[in-house]
């Protein structure tokens, strides 16, 4: 059985930062391509950043420079470090391995980005 558990979320200024943290069991998770993804209300939800089991990160352009993507094999763990938040960066953020059809979703964690 596939869970995933996202934290970190919270209440934050804009231009201040957050580091998300997603446990992941019931995969073999190195083997896994993870990706985080947001849902803003009234919109649908979208990948903001993705990374392989070998590394390689992707990003939305609009992310490229604030958002960073990594992971801990060795704690099933997959982080989102976000820097330089803006408002329209508040949604609530998933994690998901890929193809995100295959797993359920997890509670997500809100993030709010105050101006």
């Amino acid at each position: 059985q596939v869970q995933l558990v996202e934290s970190g979320g919270g209440l934050v200024q804009a231009g201040g930062s957050l580091r998300l943290s997603c446990v992941v069991s019931g995969i073999i998770f190195s083997a896994k391509t993870m990706g985080w993804y947001r849902q803003a209300p009234g919109k649908q939800r979208e990948l903001v950043t993705s990374i392989t089991s070998g590394g390689i990160t992707n990003y939305a352009d609009s992310l490229k420079g604030r958002f960073t993507i990594s992971r801990d094999n060795g704690k099933n763990t997959v982080y989102l470090q976000m820097n330089n938040l803006k408002p329209e960066d508040t949604a609530v953020y998933y994690c998901n391995p890929q193809p995100t059809w295959l797993y359920p979703w997890g509670q997500g964690t809100q993030v709010t980005v105050s101006s």
